[in-house]
Protein backbone atom coordinates (compact mmCIF):
# COMPACT_ATOMS: atom_id res chain seq x y z
CA UNK A 1 0.00 0.00 0.00
CA UNK A 2 1.16 3.17 -1.17
CA UNK A 3 2.10 5.58 2.82
CA UNK A 4 3.02 2.58 4.25
CA UNK A 5 6.47 2.17 6.05
CA UNK A 6 9.59 -0.21 4.52
CA UNK A 7 11.79 -1.45 6.55
CA UNK A 8 15.25 -2.70 5.98
CA UNK A 9 19.15 -1.59 5.26
CA UNK A 10 20.37 -1.96 1.16
CA UNK A 11 22.88 -0.67 -0.79
CA UNK A 12 22.19 0.82 -4.01
CA UNK A 13 23.92 3.20 -6.82
CA UNK A 14 22.88 6.81 -6.89
CA UNK A 15 21.93 7.48 -10.51
CA UNK A 16 20.79 11.61 -10.78
CA UNK A 17 18.97 13.76 -9.05
CA UNK A 18 15.44 14.49 -9.17
CA UNK A 19 13.69 17.51 -9.13
CA UNK A 20 14.20 19.35 -4.90
CA UNK A 21 17.56 17.91 -4.98
CA UNK A 22 16.92 14.21 -3.88
CA UNK A 23 19.50 11.72 -5.65
CA UNK A 24 17.63 8.36 -7.34
CA UNK A 25 18.79 5.23 -7.32
CA UNK A 26 17.39 1.82 -8.02
CA UNK A 27 16.94 -1.32 -5.61
CA UNK A 28 17.96 -4.87 -7.19
CA UNK A 29 14.49 -5.33 -7.46
CA UNK A 30 13.99 -2.38 -9.56
CA UNK A 31 12.39 0.00 -7.28
CA UNK A 32 13.17 3.68 -7.51
CA UNK A 33 14.36 5.02 -4.19
CA UNK A 34 15.07 8.94 -3.00
CA UNK A 35 17.41 9.27 -0.99
CA UNK A 36 17.74 13.09 0.61
CA UNK A 37 21.70 14.23 0.68
CA UNK A 38 22.84 11.59 -2.34
CA UNK A 39 24.62 12.51 -4.87
CA UNK A 40 25.16 10.74 -8.40
CA UNK A 41 27.80 8.64 -8.86
CA UNK A 42 27.60 7.68 -4.94
CA UNK A 43 27.33 3.84 -3.43
CA UNK A 44 25.22 4.30 -0.39
CA UNK A 45 23.69 2.26 2.37
CA UNK A 46 20.11 3.83 2.92
CA UNK A 47 17.20 2.64 5.77
CA UNK A 48 14.13 2.20 3.48
CA UNK A 49 10.89 4.23 4.81
CA UNK A 50 7.67 5.42 3.11
CA UNK A 51 6.16 3.73 0.20
CA UNK A 52 5.09 5.92 -2.43
CA UNK A 53 3.51 5.61 -5.85
CA UNK A 54 6.44 5.76 -8.11
CA UNK A 55 8.65 5.67 -5.72
CA UNK A 56 10.40 4.53 -2.02
CA UNK A 57 11.89 7.14 0.24
CA UNK A 58 14.73 6.36 2.03
CA UNK A 59 17.44 7.78 4.93
CA UNK A 60 21.20 7.94 4.47
CA UNK A 61 23.18 5.67 6.40
CA UNK A 62 26.44 5.72 4.99
CA UNK A 63 27.86 6.48 1.75
CA UNK A 64 30.03 3.66 0.39
CA UNK A 65 31.67 4.80 -2.37
CA UNK A 66 32.03 8.37 -2.98
CA UNK A 67 30.83 10.37 -5.88
CA UNK A 68 33.74 12.04 -8.32
CA UNK A 69 31.95 14.87 -8.47
CA UNK A 70 31.68 15.51 -4.51
CA UNK A 71 33.29 18.76 -3.57
CA UNK A 72 33.90 19.98 -0.08
CA UNK A 73 30.84 22.23 0.97
CA UNK A 74 32.28 26.17 1.89
CA UNK A 75 29.52 26.63 4.51
CA UNK A 76 29.91 25.52 8.47
CA UNK A 77 26.11 25.16 8.52
CA UNK A 78 25.88 22.94 5.68
CA UNK A 79 23.90 19.35 6.00
CA UNK A 80 20.99 20.88 8.11
CA UNK A 81 20.31 24.18 7.02
CA UNK A 82 17.67 24.67 4.29
CA UNK A 83 19.10 27.47 2.67
CA UNK A 84 21.17 25.20 -0.05
CA UNK A 85 21.71 22.50 -0.76
CA UNK A 86 23.79 21.39 -3.23
CA UNK A 87 27.03 22.43 -1.96
CA UNK A 88 28.88 19.41 -1.89
CA UNK A 89 28.06 18.41 -5.48
CA UNK A 90 30.28 20.30 -7.86
CA UNK A 91 29.16 22.97 -10.22
CA UNK A 92 29.09 21.23 -13.60
CA UNK A 93 26.99 18.45 -12.32
CA UNK A 94 24.44 20.93 -10.47
CA UNK A 95 24.26 22.61 -14.04
CA UNK A 96 23.72 19.70 -16.10
CA UNK A 97 20.82 17.95 -13.54
CA UNK A 98 18.81 20.87 -13.53
CA UNK A 99 18.73 21.28 -17.26
CA UNK A 100 18.23 17.18 -17.17
CA UNK A 101 15.57 17.73 -14.25
CA UNK A 102 13.85 20.95 -17.19
CA UNK A 103 13.84 18.06 -19.78
CA UNK A 104 12.76 15.03 -17.77
CA UNK A 105 9.67 17.37 -16.39
CA UNK A 106 8.22 18.15 -20.31
CA UNK A 107 8.59 14.55 -21.40
CA UNK A 108 7.12 12.95 -18.46
CA UNK A 109 4.67 15.73 -17.38
CA UNK A 110 4.33 17.71 -20.57
CA UNK A 111 4.03 14.21 -22.83
CA UNK A 112 6.57 15.85 -25.22
CA UNK A 113 8.45 13.23 -26.85
CA UNK A 114 11.90 15.22 -27.79
CA UNK A 115 11.38 18.12 -25.97
CA UNK A 116 13.85 21.36 -27.22
CA UNK A 117 15.44 22.18 -24.19
CA UNK A 118 19.07 24.11 -24.82
CA UNK A 119 22.36 23.33 -22.55
CA UNK A 120 21.59 25.42 -19.21
CA UNK A 121 22.90 28.82 -18.65
CA UNK A 122 25.31 28.64 -15.80
CA UNK A 123 25.25 31.37 -13.09
CA UNK A 124 28.89 33.61 -13.53
CA UNK A 125 28.88 33.63 -9.57
CA UNK A 126 27.82 30.98 -7.41
CA UNK A 127 28.25 32.68 -4.36
CA UNK A 128 27.25 36.01 -3.55
CA UNK A 129 24.91 36.00 -5.71
CA UNK A 130 21.56 36.63 -3.60
CA UNK A 131 19.70 40.70 -3.50
CA UNK A 132 17.64 39.45 -0.52
CA UNK A 133 17.86 37.92 2.07
CA UNK A 134 14.67 37.23 4.65
CA UNK A 135 15.89 35.83 8.09
CA UNK A 136 13.74 34.75 10.82
CA UNK A 137 13.93 35.82 14.61
CA UNK A 138 12.56 32.62 17.04
CA UNK A 139 12.49 31.72 20.42
CA UNK A 140 14.23 28.17 19.97
CA UNK A 141 17.62 27.93 18.50
CA UNK A 142 18.87 25.02 16.87
CA UNK A 143 21.79 22.87 18.29
CA UNK A 144 24.23 20.37 16.83
CA UNK A 145 24.97 18.00 19.02
CA UNK A 146 28.47 19.21 19.97
CA UNK A 147 26.05 22.86 20.77
CA UNK A 148 23.61 20.30 22.76
CA UNK A 149 26.20 18.56 24.84
CA UNK A 150 27.88 22.31 26.16
CA UNK A 151 26.44 22.84 29.44
CA UNK A 152 27.52 26.34 29.08
CA UNK A 153 25.86 27.16 25.61
CA UNK A 154 23.77 30.65 26.04
CA UNK A 155 20.90 31.98 24.28
CA UNK A 156 19.20 28.87 23.49
CA UNK A 157 15.98 30.66 23.42
CA UNK A 158 17.32 33.65 21.26
CA UNK A 159 18.37 32.98 17.29
CA UNK A 160 18.65 35.35 14.37
CA UNK A 161 19.01 33.65 10.80
CA UNK A 162 17.35 30.71 8.96
CA UNK A 163 15.52 27.94 9.32
CA UNK A 164 16.72 24.18 9.44
CA UNK A 165 15.25 22.00 6.69
CA UNK A 166 12.33 20.71 7.12
CA UNK A 167 11.80 21.96 10.69
CA UNK A 168 9.80 25.53 11.01
CA UNK A 169 9.57 25.44 14.80
CA UNK A 170 13.54 25.79 14.54
CA UNK A 171 15.94 28.88 13.56
CA UNK A 172 20.00 28.69 13.04
CA UNK A 173 21.73 30.96 14.83
CA UNK A 174 23.61 32.16 11.17
CA UNK A 175 27.39 32.20 11.36
CA UNK A 176 27.97 32.80 7.91
CA UNK A 177 25.84 32.32 4.74
CA UNK A 178 27.81 32.61 1.41
CA UNK A 179 25.16 33.08 -0.82
CA UNK A 180 24.01 36.90 -0.32
CA UNK A 181 27.11 39.72 -0.18
CA UNK A 182 29.34 39.31 2.95
CA UNK A 183 27.91 42.64 4.27
CA UNK A 184 23.88 41.00 4.19
CA UNK A 185 25.67 38.56 7.34
CA UNK A 186 27.54 41.33 8.79
CA UNK A 187 24.09 43.48 9.04
CA UNK A 188 22.61 40.14 10.46
CA UNK A 189 25.47 39.66 13.37
CA UNK A 190 24.27 43.53 14.01
CA UNK A 191 20.88 42.89 14.53
CA UNK A 192 21.73 39.24 16.14
CA UNK A 193 23.57 41.44 19.47
CA UNK A 194 20.95 44.47 19.02
CA UNK A 195 18.22 41.78 19.43
CA UNK A 196 19.52 39.73 21.86
CA UNK A 197 20.86 42.98 24.44
CA UNK A 198 17.09 44.35 23.79
CA UNK A 199 15.65 42.20 26.73
CA UNK A 200 12.80 41.25 24.31
CA UNK A 201 11.75 38.16 23.31
CA UNK A 202 11.33 36.89 19.48
CA UNK A 203 7.65 36.08 18.70
CA UNK A 204 6.30 32.74 18.11
CA UNK A 205 3.51 30.97 16.67
CA UNK A 206 3.14 28.90 19.99
CA UNK A 207 1.81 31.10 21.74
CA UNK A 208 1.17 34.39 19.78
CA UNK A 209 3.80 36.51 22.10
CA UNK A 210 7.16 38.17 21.58
CA UNK A 211 8.19 41.43 19.65
CA UNK A 212 11.12 40.46 17.12
CA UNK A 213 9.77 38.91 13.99
CA UNK A 214 11.85 38.92 10.56
CA UNK A 215 14.89 40.86 9.39
CA UNK A 216 14.85 41.60 5.52
CA UNK A 217 17.60 43.06 3.51
CA UNK A 218 18.09 44.07 0.42
CA UNK A 219 20.63 44.83 -1.95
CA UNK A 220 21.15 47.18 -4.75
CA UNK A 221 23.97 45.71 -6.54
CA UNK A 222 24.57 48.18 -9.79
CA UNK A 223 23.94 51.03 -6.99
CA UNK A 224 25.74 50.18 -3.64
CA UNK A 225 22.40 50.94 -1.83
CA UNK A 226 21.44 48.55 0.71
CA UNK A 227 17.75 48.53 2.53
CA UNK A 228 17.22 47.03 6.18
CA UNK A 229 13.01 46.42 7.35
CA UNK A 230 12.89 45.45 10.42
CA UNK A 231 9.59 43.41 11.62
CA UNK A 232 8.25 43.58 14.65
CA UNK A 233 4.78 42.66 16.47
CA UNK A 234 2.92 46.28 17.54
CA UNK A 235 3.97 47.20 20.72
CA UNK A 236 4.29 51.10 20.65
CA UNK A 237 6.65 51.15 23.76
CA UNK A 238 9.63 49.31 22.30
CA UNK A 239 9.65 51.40 18.96
CA UNK A 240 12.28 53.45 20.20
CA UNK A 241 14.42 50.08 20.09
CA UNK A 242 13.57 49.86 16.97
CA UNK A 243 14.77 53.24 15.84
CA UNK A 244 18.00 53.68 17.88
CA UNK A 245 18.84 50.01 16.32
CA UNK A 246 17.91 51.67 12.62
CA UNK A 247 20.60 54.61 13.44
CA UNK A 248 23.50 52.34 14.83
CA UNK A 249 22.57 50.26 11.31
CA UNK A 250 23.42 53.36 9.41
CA UNK A 251 26.03 54.91 11.10
CA UNK A 252 27.56 51.62 10.68
CA UNK A 253 26.70 50.81 7.35
CA UNK A 254 26.86 54.03 5.37
CA UNK A 255 25.73 51.88 2.09
CA UNK A 256 22.21 51.16 4.10
CA UNK A 257 20.12 54.12 2.48
CA UNK A 258 16.95 52.90 4.02
CA UNK A 259 16.10 51.12 7.18
CA UNK A 260 12.49 50.61 7.48
CA UNK A 261 9.99 49.47 10.73
CA UNK A 262 6.71 47.25 9.36
CA UNK A 263 4.65 46.57 12.16
CA UNK A 264 2.81 43.24 12.29
CA UNK A 265 -0.41 42.05 14.27
CA UNK A 266 -0.66 38.78 12.20
CA UNK A 267 -0.74 35.76 14.33
CA UNK A 268 1.10 33.76 11.21
CA UNK A 269 4.68 33.63 10.64
CA UNK A 270 4.68 35.64 7.19
CA UNK A 271 7.48 38.46 6.75
CA UNK A 272 4.48 40.99 5.71
CA UNK A 273 2.48 44.14 8.01
CA UNK A 274 -0.34 46.10 8.10
CA UNK A 275 2.11 49.65 9.01
CA UNK A 276 5.37 50.25 7.39
CA UNK A 277 7.87 53.28 9.31
CA UNK A 278 10.24 54.80 7.31
CA UNK A 279 13.44 55.57 9.56
CA UNK A 280 16.15 56.23 7.94
CA UNK A 281 16.54 57.51 3.99
CA UNK A 282 13.63 57.56 1.21
CA UNK A 283 11.70 54.20 1.62
CA UNK A 284 13.08 52.18 -1.10
CA UNK A 285 16.56 51.42 -2.93
CA UNK A 286 16.96 51.29 -6.74
CA UNK A 287 18.90 48.44 -9.10
CA UNK A 288 19.89 48.60 -12.92
CA UNK A 289 18.99 46.10 -15.09
CA UNK A 290 19.60 46.44 -19.37
CA UNK A 291 20.34 49.90 -18.62
CA UNK A 292 17.00 51.06 -17.04
CA UNK A 293 16.67 51.81 -13.01
CA UNK A 294 14.27 49.58 -11.22
CA UNK A 295 12.75 51.18 -7.42
CA UNK A 296 12.26 48.33 -4.91
CA UNK A 297 10.62 49.46 -1.96
CA UNK A 298 10.53 46.50 0.95
CA UNK A 299 7.99 44.59 -0.16
CA UNK A 300 8.47 44.83 -3.75
CA UNK A 301 8.53 41.60 -6.08
CA UNK A 302 12.46 42.08 -7.41
CA UNK A 303 14.28 38.83 -9.10
CA UNK A 304 17.18 38.23 -5.99
CA UNK A 305 19.88 37.45 -8.28
CA UNK A 306 20.41 40.89 -9.86
CA UNK A 307 22.76 39.43 -12.98
CA UNK A 308 20.95 36.11 -13.68
CA UNK A 309 17.55 38.07 -14.15
CA UNK A 310 19.64 40.69 -16.30
CA UNK A 311 20.76 37.30 -18.78
CA UNK A 312 17.29 36.05 -18.43
CA UNK A 313 15.07 39.10 -18.99
CA UNK A 314 17.80 39.31 -22.15
CA UNK A 315 17.05 36.48 -23.00
CA UNK A 316 13.15 36.98 -23.12
CA UNK A 317 13.36 40.19 -25.37
CA UNK A 318 15.59 38.61 -27.53
CA UNK A 319 12.95 35.63 -28.13
CA UNK A 320 10.27 37.91 -28.09
CA UNK A 321 11.93 39.28 -31.32
CA UNK A 322 10.16 42.69 -30.82
CA UNK A 323 9.76 44.95 -33.87
CA UNK A 324 8.80 48.53 -33.34
CA UNK A 325 5.06 48.51 -34.39
CA UNK A 326 4.22 45.62 -31.86
CA UNK A 327 2.47 45.16 -28.87
CA UNK A 328 3.03 43.12 -25.92
CA UNK A 329 1.10 41.68 -23.14
CA UNK A 330 2.53 40.75 -20.05
CA UNK A 331 0.67 38.66 -18.03
CA UNK A 332 1.48 38.79 -14.18
CA UNK A 333 3.47 41.98 -14.69
CA UNK A 334 4.81 42.65 -11.34
CA UNK A 335 6.51 45.60 -10.49
CA UNK A 336 7.21 45.27 -14.46
CA UNK A 337 10.43 44.77 -15.09
CA UNK A 338 10.10 42.66 -18.37
CA UNK A 339 7.54 44.59 -19.36
CA UNK A 340 9.96 47.53 -19.69
CA UNK A 341 12.74 46.19 -20.82
CA UNK A 342 10.24 44.87 -23.78
CA UNK A 343 9.03 48.61 -23.92
CA UNK A 344 12.29 49.88 -25.27
CA UNK A 345 11.53 47.86 -28.82
CA UNK A 346 8.15 48.05 -29.16
CA UNK A 347 5.15 49.95 -29.80
CA UNK A 348 3.50 49.33 -26.96
CA UNK A 349 3.59 47.22 -23.56
CA UNK A 350 0.29 46.18 -21.40
CA UNK A 351 1.31 44.61 -18.33
CA UNK A 352 -1.71 42.94 -15.99
CA UNK A 353 -1.16 42.97 -12.42
CA UNK A 354 -3.33 41.24 -9.52
CA UNK A 355 -0.91 42.96 -6.50
CA UNK A 356 -1.83 46.74 -6.03
CA UNK A 357 0.98 47.62 -4.73
CA UNK A 358 2.85 46.13 -7.59
CA UNK A 359 1.35 48.17 -10.52
CA UNK A 360 2.21 51.23 -8.49
CA UNK A 361 5.84 50.37 -8.42
CA UNK A 362 5.60 49.23 -12.72
CA UNK A 363 4.06 52.90 -12.91
CA UNK A 364 6.64 54.60 -11.22
CA UNK A 365 9.50 52.47 -12.74
CA UNK A 366 8.41 53.18 -16.01
CA UNK A 367 8.09 56.96 -15.02
CA UNK A 368 11.63 56.86 -13.25
CA UNK A 369 13.41 55.58 -17.39
CA UNK A 370 10.32 57.88 -19.44
CA UNK A 371 8.81 54.79 -20.96
CA UNK A 372 5.39 56.25 -22.12
CA UNK A 373 4.58 53.44 -23.99
CA UNK A 374 3.49 51.23 -21.37
CA UNK A 375 0.26 50.22 -19.67
CA UNK A 376 -0.35 48.78 -16.41
CA UNK A 377 -3.92 47.11 -15.77
CA UNK A 378 -4.79 46.05 -11.84
CA UNK A 379 -6.69 42.84 -11.79
CA UNK A 380 -7.39 39.15 -11.71
CA UNK A 381 -5.70 38.32 -15.18
CA UNK A 382 -8.19 35.29 -15.68
CA UNK A 383 -11.16 38.02 -15.12
CA UNK A 384 -9.26 40.84 -17.39
CA UNK A 385 -8.52 38.32 -20.67
CA UNK A 386 -11.96 37.29 -20.50
CA UNK A 387 -12.99 40.11 -22.66
CA UNK A 388 -10.30 38.94 -25.51
CA UNK A 389 -7.61 41.90 -26.36
CA UNK A 390 -9.61 44.59 -25.22
CA UNK A 391 -6.05 46.58 -25.03
CA UNK A 392 -5.29 46.01 -28.53
CA UNK A 393 -4.46 42.72 -30.33
CA UNK A 394 -1.07 41.40 -28.78
CA UNK A 395 1.90 40.52 -31.53
CA UNK A 396 3.61 38.79 -28.48
CA UNK A 397 2.36 37.69 -25.14
CA UNK A 398 4.88 37.16 -22.17
CA UNK A 399 3.95 35.06 -19.33
CA UNK A 400 5.93 35.09 -16.00
CA UNK A 401 3.60 32.80 -13.82
CA UNK A 402 4.10 31.84 -9.71
CA UNK A 403 5.55 28.60 -8.86
CA UNK A 404 1.89 27.17 -9.05
CA UNK A 405 1.70 28.40 -13.06
CA UNK A 406 -1.01 29.69 -15.39
CA UNK A 407 -4.37 30.16 -14.03
CA UNK A 408 -6.41 27.55 -15.20
CA UNK A 409 -8.69 29.77 -17.29
CA UNK A 410 -5.23 32.13 -18.39
CA UNK A 411 -4.19 28.90 -19.94
CA UNK A 412 -6.95 28.44 -21.72
CA UNK A 413 -7.71 32.53 -22.71
CA UNK A 414 -4.01 33.57 -24.01
CA UNK A 415 -4.42 31.20 -26.85
CA UNK A 416 -7.30 33.04 -28.08
CA UNK A 417 -5.70 36.84 -27.68
CA UNK A 418 -3.92 35.40 -31.43
CA UNK A 419 -0.47 36.59 -30.59
CA UNK A 420 2.00 35.04 -32.99
CA UNK A 421 4.39 34.55 -30.16
CA UNK A 422 4.33 33.62 -26.86
CA UNK A 423 7.41 34.03 -23.83
CA UNK A 424 7.02 31.58 -21.44
CA UNK A 425 9.50 32.49 -18.36
CA UNK A 426 9.06 30.08 -15.12
CA UNK A 427 10.35 28.79 -12.11
CA UNK A 428 9.21 25.65 -11.72
CA UNK A 429 9.86 22.94 -14.50
CA UNK A 430 6.68 21.04 -13.05
CA UNK A 431 3.56 23.48 -13.80
CA UNK A 432 6.17 24.47 -17.15
CA UNK A 433 4.81 21.37 -17.96
CA UNK A 434 1.38 21.08 -18.22
CA UNK A 435 1.02 24.32 -19.04
CA UNK A 436 2.97 23.99 -22.35
CA UNK A 437 1.07 20.82 -23.08
CA UNK A 438 -2.28 22.65 -23.05
CA UNK A 439 -1.33 25.65 -25.17
CA UNK A 440 0.32 23.27 -27.61
CA UNK A 441 -3.08 21.61 -27.63
CA UNK A 442 -4.62 25.24 -28.54
CA UNK A 443 -2.71 26.08 -31.88
CA UNK A 444 1.39 26.87 -30.58
CA UNK A 445 4.07 25.09 -31.42
CA UNK A 446 7.13 24.66 -29.10
CA UNK A 447 10.36 26.05 -29.93
CA UNK A 448 13.11 26.01 -27.63
CA UNK A 449 13.30 26.23 -23.96
CA UNK A 450 16.51 27.39 -22.26
CA UNK A 451 17.36 26.75 -18.44
CA UNK A 452 18.73 29.43 -16.78
CA UNK A 453 20.79 28.16 -13.60
CA UNK A 454 19.91 31.58 -11.30
CA UNK A 455 20.58 29.88 -7.37
CA UNK A 456 23.49 27.42 -7.55
CA UNK A 457 23.82 25.22 -4.59
CA UNK A 458 19.65 25.17 -4.75
CA UNK A 459 17.46 22.71 -6.39
CA UNK A 460 15.38 25.66 -8.04
CA UNK A 461 15.95 26.24 -12.29
CA UNK A 462 14.42 29.17 -14.34
CA UNK A 463 14.19 28.60 -17.80
CA UNK A 464 12.56 31.01 -20.68
CA UNK A 465 10.56 29.42 -23.84
CA UNK A 466 9.38 30.70 -27.12
CA UNK A 467 6.41 29.31 -28.76
CA UNK A 468 5.02 30.47 -31.96
CA UNK A 469 1.74 30.20 -33.81
CA UNK A 470 0.89 27.15 -35.73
Amino acid sequence: MHGEKRSGIVELDIDRLAFGGKGLGKTKEGRVVSVEGSLPGQRVRVRLGRVREHFTEARLEEVVRQSPHAVSPRCTHFGYCGGCRLQHLDYPQQLEAKANQVREALELLGGFAEPPVEQGVACRHVYGYRNKMEYTFGDVRWLTPEEIARPDQADRDFALGLHPRGRWDRIIHLEECHLPHAMSVEILKVVQDAGARSGLRPYTTRTHEGYWRFLIVRQGVRTGQWLVDLITSDEPREQVKVETLARHLNETFPGVTTVTHTISSSRAAVATGEEERVLIGPGFIEEEIGGLRFRISPRAFFQTNTEGAERLYEEAVELAALGEGERVYDVYCGTGTIALLMAARAREVVGFELEAAAVVDARANAELNGLENTVFVEGDAAKLLRGGPVWGEPDVVVLDPPRAGLHPDVRSLVPALGAGRLVYVSCNPATLAADLAEICRNGYELKTVIPHDMFPHTPHVECVSLLTAC
